[in-house]
């Protein structure tokens, strides 16, 4: 993530940001050029005043391209579930800024059976479950992708996080997970050469979905899975593996592009210098390595600064060097997407 400026005085803006303090120009934030423009000059998305989006509309269209991809949304007849909503949208446009910066394809999803499109379901049942009785959980089927919005919640996130035994759990978090499954399908499932790349990596995915998950829940995940996977959950199967360590990769990505753009004084990445939009992601030599040095002294760092407040460690994850690896073949994976993008829009 990046700071921005204000187009009529230069001063700073937020990622969040609909207004600058400093002049009071009412601004919005531009996918197609990353950046902010006036809003007496461009439209807005219909989405504005109903959910605080701040995104252009895209072209002639009522919605910008993130709440273009929205199916369903909450009852906002409901008491909280327009707040609930707010917080949703604004991890979702964090997300999608990282499809967009890196390339990702991505578009609304025509039909139920339109694989290459994004659907977003944004459901909170007054009963606490989905039809039948089944518990409203997060997840991603063919390009549509589930949230339970009550997660916007602080209390009932943290309830969830307990239960299912996780050291992170957010509404970001929830996006990059699903995403990461959305873009295995998309781009790696049908294409034979990335596919035995990354059963070399991270495993052979036709094992049985649904057992393994069985097993995880009823047995919990193995003893060494630290040494192996980033968390306990991407033990469960290599596809959540890939989804884990992918999320993981764009928090840790996201994370040192924001700490270049506030000039922190961390070791300079291979592209800090030169780069429009995520300076943290380069394919010079050492690259990765060079990413995962200051990501180790971020993380460390900020761990501590948590702890001197009373506050959970901030990136509470051990990266072997098994992990490393994974991490290294999503970054690569995301390095060559960009690259071919680029040459396509050339």
């Amino acid at each position: 993530m990046k700071l921005y400026s204000c187009p009529n005085c230069s001063r700073r803006l937020y990622f969040e940001n609909a207004q600058c303090l400093n002049c009071g120009s009412l601004v919005l934030f531009d996918p197609g050029v990353m950046a902010f423009l006036l809003q007496t000059e461009n439209a807005a998305c219909a989405n504005a005043a109903e959910c605080g989006c701040n995104w252009v509309a895209d072209g002639d269209r009522p919605f910008c391209r993130a709440c273009a991809l929205n199916q369903t949304i909450p009852n906002l007849s409901v008491e909280g579930n327009r707040e609930r909503w707010v917080k949703v949208e604004a991890a979702k446009k964090r997300a999608i800024y990282s499809m967009i910066a890196f390339g990702l394809p991505f578009a609304p999803k025509q039909s139920p059976q339109d694989a290459a499109g994004i659907a977003f379901d944004f459901l909170a049942p007054e009963t606490g479950g989905g039809p039948g009785g089944v518990p409203l959980l997060t997840g991603h089927e063919n390009g549509l992708i589930t949230l339970n919005v009550a997660e916007a919640d602080s209390p009932e996130r943290e309830r969830m996080r307990i239960r299912m035994g996780e050291n992170y759990r957010t509404l970001l978090g929830h996006f990059r997970h699903e995403l990461g499954h959305y873009c295995w399908e998309r781009l790696i499932r049908d294409d034979p050469e990335r596919l035995a790349a990354f059963r070399n990596v991270f495993g052979d995915q036709s094992a049985d979905y649904a057992a393994a998950l069985h097993r995880h829940y009823a047995e919990g995940a193995p003893a060494d899975w630290q040494s192996r996977h980033i968390s306990a959950y991407a033990a469960s199967h290599p596809w959540e593996d890939w989804a884990e360590t992918w999320a993981h990769c764009l928090h840790i990505l996201d994370t040192l592009e924001m700490v270049d753009a506030l000039a922190l004084g961390l070791p300079p990445g291979p592209a800090a210098e030169t780069a429009d939009h995520t300076p943290a992601m380069a394919d010079a030599p050492g690259a990765f390595e060079s990413l995962l040095r200051r990501w180790l002294l971020l993380s460390e760092a900020s761990n501590c600064i948590n702890r001197c407040m009373g506050l959970r460690d901030l990136y509470p994850f051990v990266i072997s060097d098994a992990v490393a690896g994974k991490l290294r073949f999503v970054h690569d994976f995301l390095v060559s997407n960009r690259d071919t993008e680029a040459r396509r829009a050339a």
